[in-house]
């Protein structure tokens, strides 16, 4: 490990980047969580509201490129310093001044630059600081405090803003990020800038945005490429397995509310969580390559009957729907683990930008593809909802055929080397 100053094991850093990321991630679910309220106090629209969710993403998807590349000339320390600043500003700027369409985008699409210039950011920079036996179970830590925290935030949002108004959870979202900053700048250690890469067999000096080395690099674009429909999966998972499991107690005549909608969700997402990190480690134990497709192949089954058969009864649906998020999540850290550990150490920056990027385009498109497939089938009904998941399903297959053409390399300390 290198630049050990103020942390004297790779354990220990792994620990403050983590902790970190909760503190900057526990604000994360507030907007979505009082979404309704907000929507009545302002009088927004469905798309108004709609666009103050959705440019969090967009303006992540701008951004990683740019942050994350950044990382292989600079610090990682010093862009993730700027990334979590942009969010405390954000979560900040909201809590003060945010009152309607306009201020609220604006601070919204702020947050979601910070969230591009932390997420991998904190990821590259574990990736510079530790080995690569401890990089895959550092992935897990990273992935498992994100998700938890990210979870967690839909009840803590709406706790606070019960109790003291919904500036004051906002500006304490700011606050909680700004401990992750001085926890980064005080405790993580600074690196020297890398060495410029070296020069290509032409003699030419790549550019610091020049991603074709990165997509050349099959082992890593391949565990990317997954990540993508990985993504667009889990995101169509969590956006519409509410939506589903309303829908089949209306249908089924199920009035019993003991695990409601939005419970089954928040307990699916912990539950995820939790597996990510059995995924990890089984891939370290049984081969990484294997773990994937074998997480693949349980996704495509799934999401093949979980539409069609769920609708039938809500506990069925109740079942169907965790075990398919158990499954979808299996593969979560193994994926990127991958992507990183895969990476030519002078481009990891560009990988991840990259890995992220298709990530977080995958984690757009899928919403999009259950909601255009339940208009296309006339409404909701549980043909439609059978064919929104199976869309799903089928484009999971085509990626699993994509992974298994390009057969990624195993990682150092993986079994199935």
């Amino acid at each position: 490990m290198t630049g050990t100053s103020g942390i004297h094991s790779g354990a220990k850093l792994v620990a403050v980047v983590c902790a970190a990321q909760i503190f900057v991630q526990i604000g994360a679910g507030f907007w979505p969580a009082l979404l309704p309220q907000m929507m009545q106090l302002w009088r927004l629209s469905n798309s108004e509201a709609g666009w103050i969710t959705a440019i969090f993403f967009g303006a992540y998807m701008v951004s990683v490129p740019v942050l994350v590349t950044l990382t292989d000339r600079i610090d990682a320390k010093r862009v993730y310093l700027f990334g979590v600043a942009c969010t405390v500003a954000g979560h900040l700027l909201f809590g003060l001044y945010a009152e309607g369409f306009w201020s609220a985008f604006a601070t919204r699409a702020l947050a979601g630059m910070g969230w591009a210039g932390t997420y991998m950011t904190g990821l590259k920079l574990l990736a510079d600081q530790v080995d690569s036996r401890m990089m895959s179970r550092a992935v897990t830590g990273h992935a498992a405090s994100i998700g938890i925290s990210g979870a967690v935030s839909y009840l803590l949002g709406d706790v606070l803003a019960e109790h003291f108004g919904w500036r004051s959870a906002f500006t304490i979202s700011a606050a909680t990020a700004a401990i992750a900053w001085l926890m980064v700048a005080f405790v993580v250690p600074w690196r020297a800038a890398p060495p410029p890469r070296a020069p290509d067999s032409k003699g030419k000096q790549a550019g610091l945005f020049d991603f074709r080395p990165v997509v050349r690099n099959t082992s890593a674009f391949a565990y990317s490429v997954v990540y993508c429909v990985h993504t667009l999966e889990m995101s169509a998972l969590r956006g519409w397995g509410v939506a589903f499991l309303a829908f089949v107690a209306s249908y089924t005549g199920f009035s019993d509310q003991t695990l409601s909608p939005a419970l089954v969700v928040t307990l699916l997402a912990l539950l995820g969580t939790l597996t990510s990190i059995v995924g990890n480690e089984a891939s370290i134990r049984f081969g990484r390559r294997r773990l994937v497709a074998t997480a693949m192949i349980l996704s495509v089954l799934f999401g093949a009957v979980v539409g069609f058969l769920g609708s039938t009864s809500y506990w069925l649906a109740v079942v169907l729907l965790i075990a398919y998020g158990m499954v979808v999540w299996l593969d979560s850290s193994s994926v990127t683990a991958g992507a990183a550990g895969n990476a030519e150490p002078s481009r990891r920056g560009a990988t991840l930008a990259v890995h992220s990027t298709l990530g977080y385009a995958g984690g757009f498109v899928g919403p999009l593809v259950v909601g255009f497939t339940l208009d296309l089938a006339g409404g909701m009904s549980p043909m439609a909802w059978g064919l929104a998941f199976l869309v799903v399903s089928v484009l999971m297959a085509l990626a699993l055929g994509v992974f298994l053409f390009m057969r990624p390399r195993e990682l150092d300390g993986d079994r199935g080397r």
